[in-house]
């Protein structure tokens, strides 16, 4: 095929001395024969410890164009059959890019709308559930390994819903993707589910966009998916060129790399705002890949962005992913922003998208300077130790409730007062001692001795176990930018679950560098886990808990609060209680 022209990385706004360090390193990198091995899938790039059997990422494009007739048939299918809904129930790699696609492409005309389900906060799959026509959706169950929680329960939740209201036909609504052999082909094939399509066991989640997980969702929706495959083709192919000072992903990989060994261990992530989603896919991408190993690239996603200098330290870099059809003004708005930053010494990358189709080449460029990047850090960016030490204490959890009834119980060490009476607070006995906290101490006190811990080159992250709504999703965004004004530092908002299956990896694995809000709140309404004895509500309650004990266990600087009664005053009641003790 003929290798189409490479969305321009403009990184002209690079400081010069690194500029320098990644001239020599892309040098370096074509005198070790870097994409020439990349693509021989030689693991002594990294630790030698079996990357060679995670690269199938490495051809996908191709490998999904050859399957892009079938897809698209099997699309014209869904959409004649009258559905007018998709539900995807997955998490993290299954659901991170058909999110993107939803948000960011939209559906075709007569095409079925996209919705995601990824969380066990019982609001949200309630909201889940009341947005569709159970008669008019297609399920698609999505899951790599088969046997991930979420998507199990989720499924076991609406497969009876779809029971309720189509009887014996429900099955034909749904759809599998997942590995071959796994424990959800067998059961899909037993309840004859309308189609399965297989995944492909050399290729990890997070590197699974351009893969079934992320086609298929795509070709549901209308999507122009050859085209955007032929994109993606196309940087596969650039990827390929042995001199690394033409290669597009070793371009951006090797001034991830650089930073992060130099310290600047914080990618921040600007996009144009008809694409903003497409941080959420990076965040995991990116945590996931190199958190580890007292390392990490930390993704700050959606963070306020400030034209003045002095409110960063020099532990940032800026990608701006530059969407060219959109709205010209707030292109502008941003790059002048960036150039002032520049300016000042910051490090900062362009890259132009000319438009949504060609974004495919994105997903593609920027796994490949992931995988780049673990090199320059001597890391395995293949792995996620620290995603299976949560996953582990959460079955324990969920285990303990099927025998007792009950999760273990746990005391507060304080309960805010006065205005701040809906809020408890929650940590191990070390952070409590950090903190000079006691049962009586002042709930502001507490907080500000929390916030107090961040110093320079820290970065603050809100771990939300809340139903992600626009609503909650705007009261934590302005925490977030009172902590960065006062502490000028680089924040993180994160949903549970649905982050320990994305930046969990980074927060636990990555370095002591991070200082953790973990939320949780009284559920006003809970959904039952058809063949359970736990609830929706329990197994979130689970998750949070097993977070925030992996995180303890990493000696990690962390509190929980826990918001009681009425959710949005309390949540209200925190927002002001972080202005005080940051005042």
């Amino acid at each position: 095929m003929t290798t189409k022209l490479a969305n321009p990385i403009d990184l002209s706004l690079l400081p010069i001395d690194l500029a320098a360090r990644v001239a020599s390193g892309l040098d370096e990198l074509t005198a070790q024969k870097f994409a020439e091995r990349l693509f021989a899938r030689d693991q002594s790039l990294w630790t030698s410890q079996g990357e060679n059997e995670w690269l199938d990422w490495l051809n996908g494009p191709e490998s999904q164009l050859a399957q892009a007739d079938d897809y698209e048939a099997f699309s014209a299918q869904i959409r004649d059959a009258g559905f007018k809904h998709v539900l995807l129930l997955g998490m993290g790699g299954s659901s991170l890019a058909p999110e993107v696609f939803a948000l960011t492409m939209g559906s075709a005309p007569g095409y079925p709308e996209l919705s995601i389900l990824d969380s066990t906060d019982p609001a949200q799959v309630k909201a889940a559930d009341q947005k569709i026509d159970i008669a008019k959706t297609l399920f698609v169950v999505a899951s790599k390994s088969g046997s991930t929680l979420e998507p199990s329960i989720f499924m076991s939740y609406f497969l009876e819903r779809a029971r309720q209201v189509l009887g014996a036909k429900a099955t034909e609504h749904f759809v599998a993707i997942t590995d071959p052999g796994s424990k959800l082909e067998a059961f899909a094939k037993e309840q004859k589910f309308a189609r399965i399509f297989s995944g492909h066991p050399a290729i990890g989640g997070r590197y699974s966009a351009l893969s079934p997980f992320g086609i298929v969702p795509l070709a549901l929706i209308g999507a122009n998916i050859k085209g955007f495959l032929s994109e993606a083709a196309s940087m596969m192919h650039l990827c390929q060129e042995p001199r690394a000072a033409s290669n597009p992903g070793l371009q951006l990989g090797t001034v991830m790399g650089l930073c992060q060994t130099s310290g600047r261990d914080k990618i921040t992530l600007v996009t144009s705002p008809e694409i903003f989603d497409f941080g959420a896919w990076l965040e995991q991408l990116i945590a996931e890949s190199t958190g580890k190993s007292g390392k990490a690239i930390i993704p700050v996603d959606l963070e306020t962005l400030s034209s003045d200098p002095h409110d960063y330290g020099d532990d940032r870099l800026f990608v701006f992913i530059r969407l060219e059809e959109g709205d010209k003004g707030q292109n502008a708005k941003i790059a002048e922003t960036l150039a002032l930053l520049a300016e000042a010494g910051q490090p900062v990358v362009t890259i132009s998208v000319p438009d949504k189709t060609s974004l495919g080449q994105e997903f593609y460029r920027f796994e490949i300077a992931t995988a780049c990047a673990g090199s320059f850090m001597k890391i395995n960016p293949f792995d996620q130790p620290d995603v299976e030490a949560s996953k582990i204490v959460t079955k324990e959890l969920t285990a303990a409730y099927q025998q007792s009834g009950s999760l273990p119980a746990e005391s507060p060490i304080t309960v805010g007062k006065n205005q701040y009476a809906d809020l408890s607070f929650y940590t191990d006995a070390k952070n409590k001692n950090a903190l000079k906290a006691q049962m009586d101490t002042d709930a502001v006190v507490l907080m500000k001795s929390h916030l107090d811990r961040l110093k320079a080159g820290d970065y603050f992250a809100l771990l939300a176990y809340l139903q992600m709504d626009r609503e909650h999703q705007q009261v934590l965004q302005a925490i977030r930018q009172d902590v960065f004004a006062a502490k000028k530092v680089a924040t993180c908002l994160g949903f549970g679950p649905r982050f320990l299956h994305s930046t969990g990896q980074a927060y636990k694995g990555g370095p002591n560098s991070g200082v953790f809000l973990q939320i949780t709140c009284d559920d006003a309404l809970d959904v039952a886990v058809p063949g359970q004895k736990y609830t929706f509500s329990i197994v979130k309650a689970a998750q949070a808990r097993g977070d925030f004990q992996v995180l303890i266990d990493r000696d990690r600087r962390a509190l929980r609060v826990h918001l009681k009664g009425d959710l949005k005053k309390a949540l209200q009641s925190l927002s002001d209680l972080v202005k005080k003790a940051l005042s």
